[in-house]
């Protein structure tokens, strides 16, 4: 068989790629990685046909993939459909018993499923969960506060409900990865009053990912990471660097709650967090996979 030097340098090219890739491969073989997986990256089928076999090469390398997934547009449009209004303040859909069941139905039913479904066809054992599964999560109500426009007071905002982390219980995380299984969990948990909660799906990852000491969090959003004043993307930030992007009006909009989530997985033990575009393909390889990574790492205080 003749190989022509046309294939000899894709071959090297090959080589060269698996040769940076082994020490990474090694450094994290046994690490658990939770990863925030939505916006455009989960609309596109091409893409999520790609993230599936994306997650199970790193199960396949020994890396232990822990996925937390949002679906606010599918919740969206489900709530078109039947005729049911939304309100969002600063970001947080208000949610009514009708509307957190909707997002129950579309969380837990359709998106997880077909998760878990696009890892099963590539060959992976993943399972759908969600917060309310083993009390793996336990919700509490959101509380937020606004000034009134004409007083200037601040007044108490009933967002319904909404919840975030009170207690996370990793154990059927821990289970399941034991038993080579990747979990896949819906932002729906029950709160100690017996209702249902929605969580902000940044949010649960991020409390997920502190409750598990996972070595990485990654974040997939719909931007390549944080960016500086000129547009270029800031690859390693502290969070001494953070408090004075803020400061100077470089991080701003949705890009904070994404950085508070990140710093607050940090100082819960992660040992680093990453923004990450996920419309790039094969993005979470060449974060994890190559020395210079694909989108913006926030350090912990031990070695990332």
């Amino acid at each position: 068989m003749l190989v022509v030097e046309q294939d000899k340098k894709k071959l090297q090219k090959k080589a060269a790629i698996l040769v940076e890739a082994l020490p990474y491969m090694r450094k994290y073989s046994g690490e658990t990685f939770v990863i925030k997986y939505g916006g455009h990256a989960m609309g596109d089928s091409q893409l999520a046909r790609q993230f599936a076999a994306d997650i199970t090469l790193l199960r396949q390398v020994g890396i232990n993939p822990v996925i937390v997934h949002g679906g606010g547009p599918q919740i969206g449009e489900m709530l078109g459909r039947l005729s049911i209004e939304s309100e969002f303040i600063d970001g947080l859909r208000v949610t009514n018993k009708a509307t957190v069941e909707v997002a129950e139905m579309v969380l837990c039913g359709s998106i997880c499923k077909s998760i878990v479904a696009d890892l099963n066809a590539v060959g992976a054992r993943a399972i759908g969960l969600s917060g309310k599964d083993s009390s793996l999560v336990t919700a509490k109500k959101v509380e937020r506060n606004k000034p009134d426009p004409d007083s200037n007071i601040e007044k108490a905002i009933d967002l319904g409900f909404v919840g975030e982390p009170a207690i996370v219980d990793p154990t059927i995380l821990t289970q399941s990865i034991a038993n080579g299984i990747i979990p896949v969990i819906s932002p729906i948990a029950m709160g100690e009053d017996g209702n249902t909660y929605n969580i902000n799906a940044d949010t649960m990852a991020g409390a997920i990912a502190g409750a598990l000491g996972a070595r990485r969090f990654v974040l997939l959003t719909d931007v390549p990471g944080v960016l500086n004043k000129d547009g270029d993307m800031l690859t390693e930030l502290t969070g001494d660097d953070i408090a004075d992007l803020k400061a100077d009006g470089t991080i701003t909009g949705g890009m904070i709650p994404k950085v508070d989530t990140c710093l607050h997985a940090v100082e819960q033990g992660v040992r680093g967090a990453v923004i990450l575009d996920g419309r790039v393909t094969h993005a979470i390889l060449l974060e994890i996979f190559t020395e210079s990574g694909a989108g913006t790492l926030i350090r912990g205080p031990a070695p990332a």
